[in-house]
Protein backbone atom coordinates (compact mmCIF):
# COMPACT_ATOMS: atom_id res chain seq x y z
CA UNK A 1 0.00 0.00 0.00
CA UNK A 2 1.66 3.18 -0.73
CA UNK A 3 1.24 6.20 1.47
CA UNK A 4 -0.82 8.93 1.05
CA UNK A 5 1.16 11.92 -0.04
CA UNK A 6 -1.53 14.19 -0.63
CA UNK A 7 -4.42 16.19 1.63
CA UNK A 8 -7.10 18.97 1.28
CA UNK A 9 -7.27 22.78 2.64
CA UNK A 10 -8.79 25.94 2.03
CA UNK A 11 -6.52 28.30 0.98
CA UNK A 12 -8.22 32.01 2.77
CA UNK A 13 -11.14 32.72 4.67
CA UNK A 14 -14.91 31.66 3.98
CA UNK A 15 -17.69 34.25 3.29
CA UNK A 16 -19.60 34.57 6.09
CA UNK A 17 -22.62 32.08 5.85
CA UNK A 18 -25.86 32.42 7.47
CA UNK A 19 -28.63 29.49 8.70
CA UNK A 20 -31.68 30.24 10.76
CA UNK A 21 -34.01 27.78 12.76
CA UNK A 22 -36.76 29.14 14.76
CA UNK A 23 -35.45 32.79 15.38
CA UNK A 24 -31.66 31.55 16.06
CA UNK A 25 -29.03 32.41 14.00
CA UNK A 26 -26.40 30.51 13.04
CA UNK A 27 -23.07 32.49 11.74
CA UNK A 28 -20.60 29.80 9.66
CA UNK A 29 -17.23 30.25 8.85
CA UNK A 30 -14.42 28.52 7.91
CA UNK A 31 -10.79 29.50 8.09
CA UNK A 32 -7.36 27.79 7.20
CA UNK A 33 -4.96 27.25 10.25
CA UNK A 34 -1.80 25.40 10.89
CA UNK A 35 -1.50 26.25 14.55
CA UNK A 36 -3.52 26.42 17.80
CA UNK A 37 -2.40 29.90 18.07
CA UNK A 38 -4.37 30.69 14.73
CA UNK A 39 -7.75 28.64 15.99
CA UNK A 40 -7.17 31.28 19.50
CA UNK A 41 -6.85 34.15 17.27
CA UNK A 42 -9.69 33.99 14.97
CA UNK A 43 -11.83 32.65 17.97
CA UNK A 44 -11.37 35.97 19.33
CA UNK A 45 -11.68 37.82 16.58
CA UNK A 46 -15.29 36.21 16.69
CA UNK A 47 -15.81 37.06 19.53
CA UNK A 48 -15.35 40.76 19.31
CA UNK A 49 -17.48 40.86 16.04
CA UNK A 50 -20.23 38.57 17.73
CA UNK A 51 -20.04 40.13 21.25
CA UNK A 52 -23.50 39.65 22.04
CA UNK A 53 -24.04 36.41 20.58
CA UNK A 54 -24.53 33.36 23.05
CA UNK A 55 -22.08 30.25 21.75
CA UNK A 56 -19.01 30.53 19.66
CA UNK A 57 -18.97 26.95 18.98
CA UNK A 58 -15.61 25.05 16.72
CA UNK A 59 -13.91 22.40 15.48
CA UNK A 60 -10.76 22.23 13.77
CA UNK A 61 -8.01 20.06 12.15
CA UNK A 62 -4.59 20.44 12.11
CA UNK A 63 -1.53 18.04 9.98
CA UNK A 64 -1.04 16.65 6.73
CA UNK A 65 -1.62 13.13 7.66
CA UNK A 66 -3.99 11.09 9.90
CA UNK A 67 -0.36 10.22 11.80
CA UNK A 68 0.08 14.03 12.55
CA UNK A 69 -3.69 15.07 12.86
CA UNK A 70 -4.46 17.36 15.87
CA UNK A 71 -8.50 18.20 16.74
CA UNK A 72 -10.65 19.39 18.85
CA UNK A 73 -14.21 20.03 18.94
CA UNK A 74 -15.91 22.86 21.28
CA UNK A 75 -19.25 22.77 22.14
CA UNK A 76 -19.04 26.04 24.32
CA UNK A 77 -21.95 26.04 26.70
CA UNK A 78 -24.48 23.80 24.13
CA UNK A 79 -25.33 20.35 25.23
CA UNK A 80 -22.49 17.84 24.99
CA UNK A 81 -22.00 16.55 21.45
CA UNK A 82 -24.46 18.77 20.25
CA UNK A 83 -22.31 21.49 18.21
CA UNK A 84 -18.78 20.57 18.29
CA UNK A 85 -18.62 17.01 17.06
CA UNK A 86 -21.29 17.93 14.24
CA UNK A 87 -19.00 20.76 12.76
CA UNK A 88 -16.24 18.36 13.43
CA UNK A 89 -18.49 15.83 11.36
CA UNK A 90 -18.18 18.15 8.29
CA UNK A 91 -14.43 18.76 8.27
CA UNK A 92 -14.17 14.70 7.80
CA UNK A 93 -16.94 14.25 5.41
CA UNK A 94 -14.92 16.82 3.58
CA UNK A 95 -12.20 15.65 3.75
CA UNK A 96 -10.35 18.61 5.36
CA UNK A 97 -7.36 19.34 7.16
CA UNK A 98 -5.86 22.50 8.79
CA UNK A 99 -9.14 24.23 8.58
CA UNK A 100 -11.12 25.69 11.64
CA UNK A 101 -14.85 25.78 11.43
CA UNK A 102 -16.51 28.40 13.59
CA UNK A 103 -20.53 28.68 14.20
CA UNK A 104 -21.90 31.54 16.31
CA UNK A 105 -24.65 31.37 17.49
CA UNK A 106 -27.48 33.98 18.69
CA UNK A 107 -30.86 32.65 20.65
CA UNK A 108 -33.99 33.24 18.75
CA UNK A 109 -35.98 32.37 22.53
CA UNK A 110 -37.13 28.94 20.86
CA UNK A 111 -35.30 25.81 22.16
CA UNK A 112 -34.40 23.68 19.56
CA UNK A 113 -33.78 20.24 21.28
CA UNK A 114 -30.26 18.33 20.83
CA UNK A 115 -31.68 17.03 17.45
CA UNK A 116 -32.26 20.47 15.87
CA UNK A 117 -28.90 21.83 17.30
CA UNK A 118 -26.60 18.91 15.69
CA UNK A 119 -28.92 19.58 12.41
CA UNK A 120 -28.06 23.38 12.66
CA UNK A 121 -24.73 23.44 13.37
CA UNK A 122 -24.24 20.27 10.89
CA UNK A 123 -25.37 22.76 8.10
CA UNK A 124 -23.50 26.15 8.98
CA UNK A 125 -20.44 24.25 8.88
CA UNK A 126 -21.32 22.43 5.96
CA UNK A 127 -22.25 26.14 4.21
CA UNK A 128 -18.77 27.06 5.31
CA UNK A 129 -16.99 24.91 3.65
CA UNK A 130 -19.11 24.79 0.52
CA UNK A 131 -17.97 29.01 0.75
CA UNK A 132 -14.45 27.54 0.54
CA UNK A 133 -12.00 27.11 -2.13
CA UNK A 134 -11.07 23.30 -1.36
CA UNK A 135 -7.44 22.51 -2.94
CA UNK A 136 -5.60 19.40 -2.93
CA UNK A 137 -1.65 19.84 -1.97
CA UNK A 138 1.10 17.26 -2.47
CA UNK A 139 3.07 16.32 0.77
CA UNK A 140 6.51 17.22 0.22
CA UNK A 141 9.79 15.79 1.92
CA UNK A 142 12.86 17.89 2.54
CA UNK A 143 16.12 16.26 1.88
CA UNK A 144 19.80 17.54 2.83
CA UNK A 145 22.59 16.82 0.26
CA UNK A 146 26.05 17.82 1.55
CA UNK A 147 28.64 17.10 -1.20
CA UNK A 148 32.24 18.91 -2.07
CA UNK A 149 32.17 20.76 -5.13
CA UNK A 150 33.96 18.38 -7.45
CA UNK A 151 30.57 16.55 -6.87
CA UNK A 152 28.76 19.50 -8.12
CA UNK A 153 27.93 17.86 -11.76
CA UNK A 154 26.95 14.62 -10.83
CA UNK A 155 24.33 16.00 -8.22
CA UNK A 156 23.14 19.01 -10.31
CA UNK A 157 22.18 16.03 -13.02
CA UNK A 158 20.26 14.07 -10.60
CA UNK A 159 18.29 16.34 -9.80
CA UNK A 160 17.49 17.94 -13.33
CA UNK A 161 16.54 13.97 -14.49
CA UNK A 162 14.19 13.68 -11.19
CA UNK A 163 13.01 17.49 -11.93
CA UNK A 164 13.40 18.50 -8.54
CA UNK A 165 12.98 21.31 -6.26
CA UNK A 166 15.58 22.94 -5.03
CA UNK A 167 14.44 25.09 -1.49
CA UNK A 168 18.26 26.17 -1.01
CA UNK A 169 21.85 26.20 -1.34
CA UNK A 170 25.09 26.92 -0.58
CA UNK A 171 27.91 26.73 -3.05
CA UNK A 172 31.53 26.93 -1.93
CA UNK A 173 34.42 24.71 -1.64
CA UNK A 174 31.92 22.32 0.93
CA UNK A 175 28.43 22.66 -0.86
CA UNK A 176 24.96 22.03 0.81
CA UNK A 177 21.30 21.81 -0.99
CA UNK A 178 18.35 21.25 0.01
CA UNK A 179 15.51 19.73 -2.35
CA UNK A 180 11.91 18.95 -1.58
CA UNK A 181 10.39 15.98 -2.83
CA UNK A 182 6.83 14.40 -3.01
CA UNK A 183 6.78 11.80 -0.34
CA UNK A 184 6.13 9.12 -2.51
CA UNK A 185 8.96 9.78 -4.40
CA UNK A 186 11.21 10.47 -1.73
CA UNK A 187 12.67 6.71 -1.96
CA UNK A 188 13.74 6.58 -5.38
CA UNK A 189 15.26 9.97 -4.90
CA UNK A 190 17.07 9.27 -1.48
CA UNK A 191 18.87 5.91 -3.41
CA UNK A 192 19.52 8.34 -6.62
CA UNK A 193 21.74 10.59 -4.21
CA UNK A 194 23.30 7.14 -2.35
CA UNK A 195 24.70 5.84 -5.53
CA UNK A 196 27.16 9.06 -6.30
CA UNK A 197 29.85 8.33 -3.93
CA UNK A 198 30.58 11.31 -1.09
CA UNK A 199 27.29 12.71 -0.91
CA UNK A 200 25.77 12.81 2.64
CA UNK A 201 22.20 12.63 2.51
CA UNK A 202 19.74 13.77 5.45
CA UNK A 203 16.01 13.49 5.46
CA UNK A 204 15.23 16.88 7.53
CA UNK A 205 11.75 17.08 9.48
CA UNK A 206 9.28 19.25 7.91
Amino acid sequence: MTEKDTYKTITKASDEVLFKDKNSKFFGYAFPVTTEELVKVHLEDLKKQHHSARHWCYAYQIGKTENEYQFRANDDGEPNNSAGMPIYGQLQSFDVTNVLIVVVRYFGGVKLGVGGLISAYKTAAQMALEASKIVTRTINQDIQLKFEYKDMNKVMRVIKEKNLKIKSQTLELDCTIIISVRLKKSKAVLDAFKTIFNVKVNVLKN
